[in-house]
């Protein structure tokens, strides 16, 4: 049986393409989303998210206060390494 006779697969095989190029030069063969493209070529949700739904990045690990603390830390651990060198 070919895959295009199978009733579960004509719908998939009938919906629309992406139709971006791909490195090779070729068209992607995902199907398309609303948008026209597919999911990896900018589908619905194409980037991160806005405003305070990134909040990792206003107010986690990634603030100033949090990459000082790091960075502080890193610090210490190197003295560390060089005090722990330098015992016979």
């Amino acid at each position: 049986m070919k895959s295009a006779d199978n009733p579960m697969q004509r719908a998939m095989h009938a919906s629309p393409r992406c139709g971006a190029r791909t490195r090779g030069g070729r068209p992607c063969k995902s199907p398309a989303m609303p948008n026209g493209r597919c999911r990896m070529h900018g589908g619905t949700s194409p980037g991160a998210p806005r405003g305070q739904k990134n909040g990792m990045y206003h107010h986690g690990r990634y603030t100033a206060e949090a990459i000082k603390a790091c960075r502080e830390i890193n610090a210490w651990i190197r003295a560390m390494r060089e005090a722990a060198q330098d015992i016979p």
